[in-house]
């Protein structure tokens, strides 16, 4: 009998239409002869659409206004097997739609509550990870009440950290919201756009030397796996949203030209993240590899990763011979097995 499949897509975060996008693919991808798939968008306003709004979204790749409370479709979701939340950010990837779900008793692709909240953390992700040796650039915390009353105290804390430096918002992804910063004079409109997002903004130093930019994912629940490492490269100042979106603005390398060593430390280090974190089903762990001193410095790790045309935690596993659409159902399987 085919399993009855729930898949979610949109949401309320700065990457609807990379959800969209993501949704898409995996929709293409779902073996019909095992799922039975419905997919529902949500509105940027939290509202669940109606399947000929969720058809008329996941065509145009657009947010599509109308829908009905969440509760209401939340409940209706009692006849599916598992739902597949590929939802990026806010609102879908921070343990809000995985309390919902686990409320409702319903299995679901991915880490649970705790490992969604704390991983889409920035500043709860780098104190974890601190906690179990894994290496990290330097970096600060500001909060968007002290920009507003105290901004001397959040420029001080930039200073520290040298320029050039990064600004994140601490609770988005896909690059939104980053600025880098190279004077201190360009620090408040960094500041002032990471704060319209969050109200709490990470301040982060560079790397010694201009780094190369590795990955590696993670597919398991209590034995997860590593899959060969991965390399980025793009002619842009940093991995930004349009560089990240834009076919053929960044190129990826499987598997990554890296000494074995380097390579083998880089998957034991991200198995030593996941774990620490709660991970469950899948993740993307992102590296900064500084290949003059050979140091490695951990950026981040990503619960629910892109699955578009252009995304690298489908294209690693196809590199370990799993192919997309062997990788979409071994999560459905996860997530039914950790049920």
């Amino acid at each position: 009998m085919k399993k009855r499949i729930l898949l979610l897509a949109g949401g309320q975060s700065g990457e609807h239409e990379v959800s969209l996008m993501s949704a898409r693919s995996v929709l293409s991808a779902l073996p019909r002869d095992q799922f039975d798939v419905t997919p529902v968008v949500i509105s940027p306003q939290g509202r669940w659409l109606p399947p000929t709004d969720t058809a008329r979204a996941l065509e145009t790749g657009q947010a599509v206004p109308g829908g009905d409370l969440v509760l209401h479709r939340a409940a209706s979701a009692e006849g599916y097997d598992a739902v597949f939340p590929l939802l990026h950010g806010p609102m879908g990837e921070d343990g809000t739609i995985q309390g919902l779900l686990t409320l409702a008793g319903i299995p679901f692709v991915g880490s649970g509550v705790l490992g969604s909240a704390v991983s889409m953390d920035k500043v709860m992700t780098k104190q974890v990870l601190a906690s179990v040796g894994i290496p990290q650039v330097d970096w600060r915390l500001a909060v968007r009440r002290e920009w507003q009353t105290r901004p001397e105290e959040v420029e001080a804390r930039a200073a520290e950290l040298g320029f050039p430096l990064f600004v994140k918002p601490a609770n988005l992804g896909s690059s939104v919201g980053i600025s880098k910063v190279s004077r201190p004079q360009d620090l408040q409109a960094a500041l002032d756009l990471a704060f319209s997002l969050d109200r709490r903004v990470i301040l982060e130093a560079m790397t010694p030397m201009r780094p190369r930019e590795v990955e590696v994912g993670i597919l398991g629940n209590d034995a997860p796996i590593a899959s060969p490492v991965g390399e980025l490269r793009f002619d842009a100042d940093f991995y930004d949203y349009e560089t990240k979106y834009t076919e053929g603005r960044a190129e990826m390398h499987i598997p990554a030209p890296l000494p074995a060593e380097v390579a083998e430390r880089v998957r034991s280090l991200a198995l030593t993240a996941f774990r620490a974190l709660d991970g469950a089903g899948l993740a993307r762990v992102d590296f900064f590899y500084v290949e003059e001193t050979g140091e490695l410095f951990l950026n981040e790790v990503n619960t629910m990763p892109g699955f578009t045309t252009t995304s690298m935690y489908p294209k690693l596993f196809e590199a370990a011979g799993l192919s997309y659409s062997e990788l979409v159902t071994r999560l459905i399987e996860l997530a039914l097995e950790r049920r």
